[in-house]
């Protein structure tokens, strides 16, 4: 089967077999069954459509609006009278596969929107699909006693559905509009081998240890609360002391690169997010209040704020590039149905700068933005690679700073010899961006960082600066985040290392554990010594036995603990457990303090 061919690929557009005219095959290039990412797409795309048709066997009042592919996998969007839940997967599943054995072939049907308006009459949900679609040509694609409108591509025959598993059950909005009503969402992947699967479910169950709302919870790193509101993280003390090594560490990092902190607004009048095109083509997406009569719109970005820092003061072309950067707090409207802990929320800080420069010192600040990322994301243990983003459908600005601002980012990209790919029609709707994408250790990908070249803000804010000729002249704004934001890293990160944080962000770096009250004094020598130093350290004296304060401790993933008896508080040292190192020894208080500080000194970005 491997070598079966599937699909073709046309003018970079894909079609099944049942859509390739026999004539010009030789015009194709074939998809074979294998896991190569057009193949994967055929695949999942027809696996949603094998769950469909056993969902339909199992539930026969089901009506099915949409079945799309994802990044990593599939779903289906349902409407059922009965409510399913996890546990009926397994049925689901087990009809899938008798579905896929039976090798129905799968058949595409041709006809028009007025036509399969007619067919699906009495389907309000296929009425709904067809709404989305513009006139002329539709497919339905029929499988056995199952057919669905879809536009393809498909596999030509159930038999090659066999490597799936279905993942969760879900809620989803019809159409993703809150106001409208709840369907059934069923998440699923599928492969062409069972190697393949059997390694994907594999990490789903690692990933699911590591999920950083459980650790989170565990660690007491942060919360959410219904009365405050979804989406709204509370950070705990632990998490806020996290969040303070790292935000500390940036600030040292970004003043020795040249940053200059400054701080915005969190509200900006309406008028100047008309100004910067935000109210016309992001305004869907923020929150606006009403102040003396004055529409105010809750920042979703920083860089207005940052704008106006520029125009303070006459700038010369002497003092560019200007960067400057903010740990600013943004507001998004986000669908309820979209939160997921920390990697979806309504309100986040980023790790945002702006620099100011001229056309051409675009390349080389990109280039030093590019050195910076690979900095901190070597430092964290994160592969990464970069993808570039270009004009959207939806955006601003002439198709000349288009054109300058993309070849800009390509040409630093180049210049370095770092790979790249390209995402068409994924930028930003005010310029292109270079996203930073991490790997972590279950080897998934995630959107972090971005650099944005930007032409228009400067032009529709008529931001200048004073060049060598003594005229006005336009700067370049490049938008630059590095992690992203503060909750979107940190959740990545609690995955990435399981909680296991590096000794330099860990929220509790030392626990000492004094074996009886003989041994407190000591204890709280050495725990103000480390303080002393930076080092967040509690005593651990509770009237509990050693080994569960020992246990309690590595629970909460304490790099290291100091246990302190009679021969530790006479030698005046410490019995150290190295939760990193996997390592029992013992230290002077002397040594203590110097390996200690070297550990968080030895870290730079």
């Amino acid at each position: 089967m491997q070598n079966d061919v599937i699909a073709y690929k046309v003018g970079g557009q894909i079609i099944d077999t049942q859509t390739a005219d026999v004539s010009s095959l030789n015009a194709f290039e074939p998809l074979l069954f294998n896991n190569t990412k057009d193949s994967l797409e055929v695949i999942r795309h027809s696996c949603a459509h094998l769950m469909a048709q056993a969902i339909k066997a199992l539930y026969p009042e089901a009506k099915f609006f949409v079945g799309p592919v994802i990044e990593d996998g599939f779903y289906y969007d349902f409407r059922v009278d009965t409510k399913i839940g996890d546990a009926d997967l397994k049925a689901i599943e087990q009809k899938m596969s008798e579905l896929a054995n039976a090798k129905l072939p799968i058949e595409k049907i041709s006809t028009t929107k007025a036509e399969a308006l007619k067919h699906f009459a009495k389907d309000d949900l296929k009425q709904e699909v067809l709404l989305r679609i513009p006139e002329g040509e539709v497919s339905i694609y029929k499988q056995g006693d199952f057919e669905d409108l879809c536009r393809g591509p498909h596999v030509p025959n159930t038999r090659y559905l066999r490597f799936f598993k279905l993942i969760k059950v879900a809620g989803a909005y019809l159409g993703g509009d809150e106001k409208r009503e709840m369907l059934t969402r069923i998440y699923g992947i599928a492969f062409a081998d069972k190697e393949s699967l059997k390694d994907y479910v594999t990490m789903i169950e690692e990933a699911k240890k590591r999920d950083h709302r459980k650790i989170g919870s565990e660690l007491k790193l942060f919360t959410f609360d219904e009365e405050v509101g979804a989406g709204l993280p509370i950070w705990l003390p632990n998490g806020g002391k996290l969040r303070s090594k790292l935000e500390q560490l940036l600030f040292k990092a970004h003043r020795q690169r040249g940053y200059q902190p400054v701080r915005g607004p969190e509200l900006l009048k309406s008028d100047a997010w008309k100004i910067s095109g935000h109210y016309q083509n992001y305004g869907e997406n923020m929150y606006f209040t009403v102040i003396d009569e004055a529409e105010y719109g809750i920042k979703p970005m920083n860089c207005l704020g940052h704008i106006k820092v520029f125009q303070n003061e006459v700038r010369s072309y002497r003092d560019l590039p200007l960067k400057f950067f903010e740990y600013g707090v943004v507001h998004r409207h986000e669908k309820s149905g979209v939160l997921h802990g920390l990697f979806r929320v309504r309100e986040f800080t980023q790790d945002d700068a702006h620099i100011f420069c001229t056309p051409e010192q675009i390349k080389e600040n990109v280039i030093e933005i590019l050195s910076f990322v690979d900095a901190i994301m070597k430092t964290f243990g994160f592969h990464y690679e970069m993808e570039i983003s270009t004009r959207p459908e939806k955006s601003i600005g002439d198709e000349a700073y288009w054109i300058a601002a993309t070849e800009g980012l390509k040409n630093a990209l180049d210049e370095n010899g770092i790979k790249y790919g390209i995402d068409e029609g994924g930028g930003a709707f005010y310029g292109p961006k270079i996203d930073i994408k991490i790997t972590d250790a279950l080897k998934r990908k995630w959107q972090c960082g971005t650099i944005q070249v930007d032409f228009n803000l400067p032009e529709r804010f008529d931001i200048s600066y004073v060049d060598a000729n003594n005229e006005h002249a336009r700067p370049v704004m490049l938008h630059r985040a590095i992690l992203g934001s503060f909750e979107r890293f940190i959740g990545i990160l609690i995955e990435h290392t399981s909680g296991e944080f590096p000794f330099f962000i860990a929220p509790i770096q030392v626990v000492i554990i004094p074996i009886s009250d003989a041994h407190l004094a000591y204890a709280k020598t050495i725990a103000s010594a480390l303080m002393a130093e930076g080092i967040d350290v509690e005593v651990s004296s509770k009237n509990e036995s050693l080994n569960k304060r020992i246990r309690n401790a590595e629970t909460m993933r304490v790099p290291m603990i100091l246990v302190i008896g009679d021969a530790e508080v006479e030698n005046q040292s410490v019995a150290v457990r190295d939760r990193r190192e996997r390592t029992q020894y013992n230290l002077s208080k002397i040594e203590l303090l110097k390996i200690l500080k070297e550990k968080l000194s030895e870290v730079h970005f």
